[in-house]
């Protein structure tokens, strides 16, 4: 059992710091509510990925466990080209505060 790169060992230390901590009345209760707010967190992030997708227009799954996809060559050297026409903008600074 692997969670977050912490193995059993390692929940049991910090379970055993957190009820002596806590104590045992309270360790139950702070476990609910971290239940409670990670179940949000999650019914959040996949209502905003719904709303993402609706305002994408696509209702496909998207794999991002993979290499990311290779640029096209010809996307990559009109990415090139727009980078050169583009008017480099110069900022000067001055010597000091002007009063």
């Amino acid at each position: 059992m692997n969670i977050f790169g912490i193995g059993l060992p390692e929940m049991a230390v910090i379970a055993a710091i957190g009820l002596l901590v806590f104590g045992p009345k309270r360790l139950p209760e702070l476990g609910k509510t971290l239940g409670r707010t990670l179940r949000g967190f999650q019914s959040a992030s996949q209502e905003f990925e719904k709303e993402f997708r609706t305002a994408v227009g696509t209702d496909q799954s998207i794999d991002i466990s993979g290499p990311p996809a290779a640029i096209p060559p010809a996307a990559e050297t009109a990415v090139v080209a727009a980078a050169e026409t583009t008017p480099a903008v110069v900022v000067e600074e001055s010597a000091g505060p002007s009063s």
